[in-house]
């Protein structure tokens, strides 16, 4: 039984959303919806009693899938979906909205020509709106940490609808969203921006707001990564990472956003590939029958689905391998498996559960409680009555000029002004003056952003790497003499490299008004303390070549004299507390 069941209507659709937020409404493309199904659409007990091993267990696995030249699913995909009776997607990245809805209507169709026709779960990685994954045409939102700077449960849900909205209209049901991990450690390589903030209460209620907006709005929510990912200093996609905190702090700082998604009605949970110490010293949370069984589902009185995150990350594959790992998990209380490699570890992963289950490692039992959750989520979220969506809603509606004012005005309310010596900012914005945007990550996308709002000539400069060679930052300084005002762009996903404390430092030696912003993590700042000004714009994480030129557009504004709003949703150590933030 899903949690807070009675509380979701029978079918979300897509259209009241949309109509409420946009005033568009979603048109099923003639033709696609007319074969009547099989089967009673929402009886998950009865299509339960109906399957093979092999599809019960094919409803356990959640695929990524591979596409051919056109970007349309390729035939390996097919297979998965019609061969391996697998019944969740998650898509590679395709490039558009119009692609995206397409795409999903062709994977839906494969889903339909089999022996039970069952829709598929279509899900996707949109931490900051669709443009996490459909990089054209979308909407970027503000990272969580830019609404956690924001300070607003309004911020929160609006960016919640937002993502449903453009979701649904490309097809997608699933959102791997919110991040409920709380970034006590400032050296974090992966979490980083992408957590609201260190303060338990502040990751709590955001993501209790974001939860409570997803499922309003028809988008199933995911926070993540359980028991907590903000304390590490590895990377689970690159090494296993371990937390050696007591189980005091567990549930002082890690478990309560947890706690509030559930409270929410969060019909499902992704697991952490980190070992939790105070609950388990030997196996991380994906694996373990204490966290997932006895912490999650016992303690926390968890009843909905539990998905894992990708079983083909390093801290697993390399440490059981894919095939052992994907039973393992099950067994601890995982009820789908994230297969995001080749086809081949799909095969891998639906083998080794139909083995288990057949030579009884697997109870039946047990197999047929995380299928029903499967299904009542596909009954729930409506994917039995609208398997197919329309390209050119999903054109329309996507990246809509409503909802990206609404993103910029977010980006505004997120981006912080720390530090102002002697008013450095804001820079005029009618002044003919020659503004250099200096740089290591997505320099030119700055620039852009800071020549729709400056009226004097912007030109950019970036290195080569994110730490700047003596002779790069000899460049910069040179360039910087030609113009009448810097900024200059640093960034990191953990330690600031010292090559760009250099950066900064050599700018402001030049005697120009220069400004510095934080496009990545806001702690850079411990790195250059001397410098005059500092925005933080929680812009990019650690996958760099993703650009929200929204919070670069933000921050523009705010240098260029718009006012901030954004207060920090992290201490600096010895600098600047949790709360800080100045106004013009």
């Amino acid at each position: 039984m899903l949690p807070h069941s009675r509380r979701l209507l029978p079918t979300v659709l897509l259209p009241t959303v949309l109509t409420a937020a946009v005033g568009l409404t979603l048109a099923v493309p003639g033709g696609s919806a007319a074969a009547a199904p099989r089967h009673r659409p929402c009886d998950p007990a009865g299509l339960l009693a109906r399957m093979t091993d092999a599809e019960k267990v094919g409803q356990m696995v959640m695929a990524i899938t591979h596409d051919g030249p056109d970007g349309m699913p390729n035939e390996e995909t097919r297979r998965s979906i019609q061969d391996l009776k697998i019944g969740s997607v998650i898509t590679s990245e395709p490039r558009t909205p119009e692609l995206a809805a397409r795409y999903a209507n062709q994977v839906q169709r494969w889903a339909a020509d089999t022996r039970l026709g069952l829709p598929l779960l279509v899900s996707g990685d949109f931490e900051f709106g669709t443009t996490h994954n459909v990089r054209e045409g979308t909407t970027p939102l503000p990272n969580a940490m830019g609404l956690g700077a924001a300070r607003d449960p309004r911020q929160a849900r609006a960016a919640a609808v937002i993502t449903a909205a453009e979701a649904r209209a490309m097809g997608f049901h699933w959102n791997y969203a919110p991040v409920a991990d709380v970034n006590t450690n400032p050296r974090n390589p992966i979490i980083g921006v992408r957590s609201f903030g260190e303060d338990p209460a502040l990751v709590s209620r955001l993501t209790d707001a974001q939860v409570r907006a997803y499922r309003a709005a028809g988008v199933i929510a995911t926070p993540k990564h359980f028991p907590g990912h903000g304390d590490t200093e590895t990377d689970s996609h690159l090494g296993l990472p371990s937390v050696g905190y007591d189980r005091a702090t567990l549930d002082r700082v890690h478990l309560p956003p947890f706690r509030a998604a559930i409270a929410a009605g969060a019909d499902a949970v992704m697991t952490a590939h980190v070992v939790v110490k105070a609950v388990d010293p030997d196996l991380p949370a994906t694996l373990s029958p204490k966290v997932l069984t006895g912490l999650l589902r016992g303690e926390l009185g968890y009843r909905g689905l539990i998905v894992t995150d990708g079983m083909d990350m390093d801290a697993i594959a390399k440490n059981w391998g894919t095939r052992e790992a994907t039973v393992m998990a099950v067994k601890a209380g995982a009820d789908v498996i994230m297969s995001t490699g080749a086809y081949d570890t799909h095969v891998d992963a639906v083998d080794a559960l139909l083995d288990a289950v057949r030579s009884g490692e697997l109870p039946r039992a047990r197999v047929d409680a995380s299928v029903r959750r499967v299904l009542e989520l596909k009954c729930a979220y409506g994917a039995f009555e609208r398997r197919y969506v329309s390209p050119e809603a999903a054109e329309k509606v996507a990246g809509n000029a409503v909802f990206r004012r609404r993103a910029l005005d977010m980006g505004v309310a997120a981006t912080t002004l720390v530090k102002n010596e002697g008013d450095v900012l804001p820079f005029d914005r009618r002044a003919r003056a020659r503004t250099l945007v200096a740089g290591v990550v997505q320099t030119d996308e700055l620039a852009r952003a800071v020549a729709d709002v400056a009226a004097g000539p912007v030109t950019s400069w970036q290195a080569a790497t994110t730490d700047p060679t003596d002779a790069e930052i000899a460049e910069a300084v040179r360039r910087a003499r030609k113009a009448d005002r810097v900024l200059v762009a640093t960034y990191s996903s953990g330690a600031l490299p010292e090559g760009q404390a250099e950066l900064v430092r050599a700018l402001q030696a030049t005697g120009k008004p220069v400004a510095a912003i934080a496009t990545g993590l806001p702690y850079d700042i411990a790195s250059y303390p001397d410098v005059k000004a500092y925005v933080a714009s929680y812009a990019t994480t650690a996958r760099t070549q993703r650009v929200d030129m929204t919070m670069h557009r933000a921050a523009a504004e705010v240098v260029f004299g718009r006012q901030p709003g954004g207060r920090l949703p992290v201490s600096i150590a010895g600098l600047y507390p949790y709360g800080h933030g100045l106004r013009y």
